[in-house]
């Protein structure tokens, strides 16, 4: 296959972690064509979008990693696959870019994950879809029932809907200190959208990511676990990643999401869970392959591949 890897610049690549360069890895191994291309890079000429496609060799060493081979003008139709793996922020330029891929896919592109599943899928907002696993959630610009809400719960997490990685993320605890200046910096005096959760303690021992690959769930999660003094169990906050067997809970809320996402064409999913809790459902670029591979020898890649592969043939 020709794949095409629509990505953040590649000398941003940490390669011991990235989840894209493991995807990558995994499809050369198995003799497939790489290209890759930035965001920016996308267009649409006439009927045809296309994009300034770099031909992409790896090199083994982790550190001076790439070759980039000649770079042409090609519409998204010349690849087998496309896969939109630049990381957020979800901005208005991430949105024209949906659009731009969705236009391909009518003109016969496969893109994975689907645009419009990304697109129509909010990350902290999807988990409205599924009442039955979610702690108490409020999602206002309302300050006083913000105020509402932490009485009745007295210890609360208060953040942003457009955050990530950790970004934005409070915890206000029974005596209330600060949620006045909390929720008007990040409500932005009531211009912003929050969400308001009652606070999980099972944070202590980790933010789970499952991920859901073609509709299956991978068989361990990867737990970030906070540092201390923090409620972020993020990598990028600071978080250690513990990677563990599914729990009975977390097997459940897997399988129960899992088909109807597929079915939206979300071909990996990262699902977040807290406890006993789901509190995201990621589809941008999730990520969590090398750090669970490592530390269980479960190939993620090989099963992402695996999945990519049948996911094409499945479109021919």
């Amino acid at each position: 296959m020709r794949i095409l890897f629509i990505t953040d610049p590649l000398e941003t690549f940490k390669t011991y972690k990235d989840s894209t360069y493991a995807m990558m890895t995994e499809a050369a191994a198995r003799g497939h064509e790489l290209f890759w291309c930035l965001q920016s890079q996308l267009s649409l000429s006439g009927q045809q979008v296309e994009t300034a496609a770099t031909h992409l060799q790896l090199t083994g060493d982790s550190h001076d990693w790439y070759r980039e081979g000649n770079q042409a003008l090609e519409p998204l139709t010349a690849f087998d696959a496309v896969l939109m793996r630049k990381d957020p922020p979800f901005d208005m330029e991430y949105v024209n870019s949906t659009w731009l891929l969705e236009l391909a896919e009518s003109h016969g592109a496969k893109v994975f994950n689907k645009p419009r599943a990304i697109r129509d899928h909010s990350e902290k907002l999807a988990i409205g879809q599924f009442p039955e696993f979610i702690t108490p959630t409020l999602v206002t610009r309302d300050a006083g029932r913000i105020r509402d809400f932490h009485a009745e719960h007295r210890d609360i997490i208060v953040k942003p809907l457009d955050g990530m990685g950790g970004m934005g993320v409070f915890r206000v605890g029974a005596d209330g200190m600060n949620l006045g200046a909390i929720v008007e910096t990040l409500g932005e005096d009531g211009a912003r959208t929050l969400m308001v959760q009652r606070y999980i303690p099972a944070i202590k021992d980790g933010d789970k990511r499952i991920l859901l690959i073609g509709g299956v769930p991978v068989p361990y999660s990867l737990a970030r676990v906070p540092m201390a003094g923090e409620v972020r169990g993020n990598l990028a906050a600071g978080g250690t990643g513990r990677a563990q067997e599914l729990s009975t809970r977390d097997r459940e809320i897997a399988e129960a999401l899992a088909p109807g996402l597929w079915e939206q064409g979300l071909l990996l999913v990262g699902l977040d869970v807290i406890g006993d809790y789901l509190t995201e459902v990621n589809v941008t670029s999730p990520t969590c392959f090398q750090e669970i591979t490592q530390q269980t020898g479960f190939q993620v890649a090989a099963m992402f591949i695996d999945a990519l592969e049948h996911a094409v043939e499945a479109h021919r």
